[in-house]
């Protein structure tokens, strides 16, 4: 008879976690970033505000370095949900009946894209990770995306709401604990990010930048990964290896990002000093993941860094003397889906295993061995992921 160790350790896989596969979906409503303002001040019935209040929603635009983003909320959707165009209206249940079915439709779109590139039947799926910040429901969008795709009822599936920004490096992190610890298990994990839950007019009594700035940033999205151990030689395509990953709380951060549900939908809460704080605390991280590698300069490595908004990796660049290519893809994912929430870390994994290969180098983390992933959001909360890339045949 078999002990309970050679039980568990038949039990656990040899390699370690791999992204094998990844897919991402927009909503086809893209809103133009130059005339933005100009469109939300419109659709939300608010064009009889100060030029003031408009001006500085120009200038929040202007300096995101944004140009476009996707939103799934049209102009005739909001003009039959008149309530969610006003500021704090009570709209919930209208949000509610958006979010609840477009969230999980949206992530099919992203998951059938990275199982097609994964190359392998959907029965090999074992486990599903679904996230989003984007309304909450029971059963929730995981079991509604088992339906969507036809998995197998025996999927193991776990369901991530509310998490925010930093939601798709904890979706990897989980991903990796599950890979590693089931021999042979394939862990389908989705990101889908609605910003109807969270989409309101301005007030002319705004003294916070909270509202302006949360919808000149936000845009809609999602991606999907197929993450496994020991990948099948010939078989799957391993492009890169979770190597570790870690997560804590910045110091004396609390209240700076938060988001609580009311009658009126998602209200959003973000301080200004929020850059300040991530890029003070950000070098402490880095050590406690990379000392273990003997590694300390953080431009010897690549980096899929969390496109927050431009200040805050401005002051990544500043701080860990970063170079200025070693930000640019995150830079480019923002200025072409702004930021996206969960979704964003692997939107930003994506561009830089495409824009590797498209530049002829050698291993999709831009031809360098090693790499971080940097998730921050409600807490504040940061995770750090150790990535190791793989090469490019």
């Amino acid at each position: 008879m078999a002990t309970v160790e050679e039980i568990r350790r038949a039990q656990r896989a040899e390699g370690p976690a791999t992204v094998l596969a990844i897919g991402t979906a927009m909503p086809s409503n893209c809103i133009d970033q130059s005339t933005f303002p100009d469109y939300y001040f419109r659709i939300t019935n608010s064009e009889h505000m100060t030029e003031e209040l408009k001006q500085k929603m120009k200038r929040i635009c202007e300096k995101s370095t944004i140009k476009k983003r996707y939103i799934h909320l049209t102009e005739e959707i909001v003009k039959e949900n008149p309530n969610i165009a006003a500021y704090k209206a009570p709209s919930l249940d209208a949000r509610q009946d958006i979010v609840v079915v477009e969230v999980p439709k949206l992530g099919k779109e992203a998951a059938e894209k990275a199982i097609k590139e994964w190359g392998q039947p959907k029965s090999k799926i074992t486990h599903l990770i679904f996230c989003t910040s984007s309304g909450v429901d029971m059963p929730g969008a995981d079991y509604h995306l088992t339906k969507l795709l036809g998995l197998p009822p025996s999927v193991k599936r776990f369901m991530m709401y509310h998490q925010g920004c930093y939601g798709g490096a904890t979706a990897l992190r989980m991903a990796k604990d599950l890979a590693e610890n089931n021999n042979g298990a394939r862990v389908l994990v989705v990101c889908s990010e609605i910003t109807a839950i969270s989409f309101r007019g301005p007030t002319e009594s705004e003294t916070h930048f909270d509202n302006l700035i949360g919808h000149a940033l936000f845009g809609d999205g999602a991606a999907a990964a197929i993450i496994g151990s020991d990948p099948v030689v010939g078989v799957e395509l391993p492009l890169f290896q979770i190597v570790s990953a870690a997560q804590t709380i910045v110091p004396d951060s609390e209240g700076r990002i938060s988001g609580h549900v009311r009658e009126a939908g998602l209200i959003i809460n973000l301080l200004r000093d929020i850059p300040d704080l991530i890029s003070n605390n950000i070098e402490k991280s880095l050590k406690e993941a990379f000392g273990p590698l003997g590694i300390s300069d953080w431009n010897s490595i690549f980096w899929i860094a969390h496109p927050g908004g431009p200040a805050i990796l401005d002051k990544f660049e500043s701080k860990l003397g970063l170079k200025p290519d070693k930000l640019r893809v995150s830079r480019r994912v923002l200025s072409e889906y702004g930021n996206v929430w969960s979704t964003s870390v692997m939107l930003v994994m994506d561009e830089m295993r495409k824009s590797s290969a498209a530049k002829g180098l050698s291993s999709t983390g831009e031809g360098l061995d090693w790499g971080v992933l940097l998730g921050f959001g409600a807490g504040l909360t940061v995770e750090t992921l150790v990535l190791h890339s793989m090469p490019i045949n």
